[in-house]
């Protein structure tokens, strides 16, 4: 059975393709992106864990 970490990063407008970007080449996959606090947009993330 897989089991999984996640992480939640804000996301800069200007700079929102980077930032995943990044994080997809460390292995997280995007699941959805949400208005934080204030308005800021928030991504939340999974990877399988290293066992």
């Amino acid at each position: 059975m897989t089991t999984w970490e996640y992480a939640t990063v804000p996301l800069i407008v200007h700079a929102t393709k980077q930032i995943l970007d990044q994080w997809g080449e460390d292995g997280w996959e995007l699941v959805q992106v949400l208005s934080g606090p204030e308005n800021n947009l928030v991504a939340y993330l999974k990877r399988p864990k290293e066992n």
